[in-house]
């Protein structure tokens, strides 16, 4: 060393040291201690911490289907990222208003005569299923929601107060949030959710209620809400639009709902880049009542035809869009084209019937839509 005095002596590091052995055991003792902490005991840690309001070091790892960081509470309860997963931590995160935690579940006291429902989708031509489980005295609950809305001081009424009544009543949220979290736990991309959430709504089969009300003294049927939908696997285009309108805006998306006043029609829009979008509202036309691909406003209807009328458009939520490199729109405009052919000629020839077919296939589509 350049500085050192004459004749002292510079350290010199030997590898082949012997360590004492006191200095190998406590070596070991703190790496055991730091296995633990954060391998068995880091998730409780953090989850309390955070919990309790403290600042947490942000977890490199990733994040959930929903944008949770590993090791974090979901907004929604009594949900945790774990792994990748949403999972019921009830005991950290705690529980929605009116439900009780018991064993690291939210328990509430509608969760009576359950039925197992096995909600069928259409991924890329693969056929998939997201089991789900439901409750008669739940849905007995939500039937009885009144579904007038009363006014003062002169407001008139608007049918988007209606939905947004019907998609956001607040016990009903809960109950369906555990569906939004199933989709979320299935896949982190935002659009793979939306399809996941569309085809499973769109192969809910298509059927009005047998139940009936009085109303300015006529009997009408009874106008489901979303979680009604589910629960008798089943529903007209106006229910079926809530239903998914919910799911979507959960996920994130900007929603609205298209309806065709001389049709008495209602599709979804969700937010998407104005050149696809319906009328350059800034919203993509989804068909509710049976399998169909975004954008494509014009399928068949039994006993009706195609829509012919120009749709009201009315948001229901803000969020996230569509981007422009959705396969969906590609797709859409060839099925269209391919019906404008066969009505024209009344037939398909070899490489159309090809194409028509793989689409038929990638989406689940049937022959006919019902709305």
């Amino acid at each position: 060393m350049g500085d050192s005095k004459e004749g002292s002596t510079v350290p010199r590091m030997h590898f082949n040291s012997p360590v004492p052995v006191k200095y190998l055991a406590f070596t070991l003792f703190i790496l055991v201690l730091l296995f633990f902490f954060f391998g068995g005991f880091g998730l409780v840690n953090l989850l309390e911490r955070e919990v309790m309001g403290e600042e947490v070091e942000e977890n490199t790892m990733g994040v959930c289907g929903d944008g949770t960081s590993y090791n974090s509470c979901s907004n929604v309860k009594p949900y945790a990222c774990v792994e990748g997963k949403l999972i019921e931590f009830a005991s950290i995160c705690g529980c929605p208003e009116n439900f009780a935690e018991e064993n690291n579940n939210c328990i509430s006291g509608y969760e009576t005569n359950s039925k197992e429902l096995s909600l069928k989708y259409v991924l890329l031509g693969e056929e998939s299923a997201i089991n789900f489980t439901v409750y008669g005295g739940f849905a007995d609950y939500v039937n009885e929601i009144p579904r007038s809305i009363y006014y003062t001081n002169g407001q008139n009424y608007s049918r988007v107060d209606f939905k947004l009544k019907a998609i956001n009543e607040g016990e009903q949220k809960q109950f369906l949030l555990p569906l939004v979290v199933k989709i979320q736990n299935m896949t982190k991309d935002k659009k793979y959710q939306a399809r996941i959430a569309i085809s499973l709504v769109q192969n809910i089969p298509f059927g009005a209620s047998n139940e009936t009300i009085a109303f300015s003294g006529s009997q009408i049927n009874h106008s489901r809400y979303p979680y009604e939908v589910l629960y008798d696997m089943k529903g007209i285009c106006g229910e079926k639009t809530e239903l998914l309108a919910f799911l979507l805006q959960e996920i994130g998306y900007g929603t609205s709902f298209f309806y065709y006043v001389n049709e008495n029609h209602e599709a979804v829009g969700i937010k998407c880049p104005f050149k696809e979008s319906l009328g350059e509202t800034g919203y993509c036309f989804v068909e509710t009542t049976a399998p169909s691909i975004i954008t494509d406003d014009k399928v068949y209807y039994f006993g009706v035809g195609e829509l012919y009328s120009v749709p009201e458009n009315y948001i229901l939520s803000d969020g996230i869009a569509l981007g422009d490199d959705m396969y969906e729109y590609s797709d859409a405009n060839k099925l269209i084209r391919i019906r404008n052919f066969i009505k024209r000629y009344g037939w398909l020839g070899p490489i159309r019937e090809e194409i028509y077919n793989n689409l038929k296939e990638k989406y689940g589509l049937a022959e006919n839509y019902y709305g």
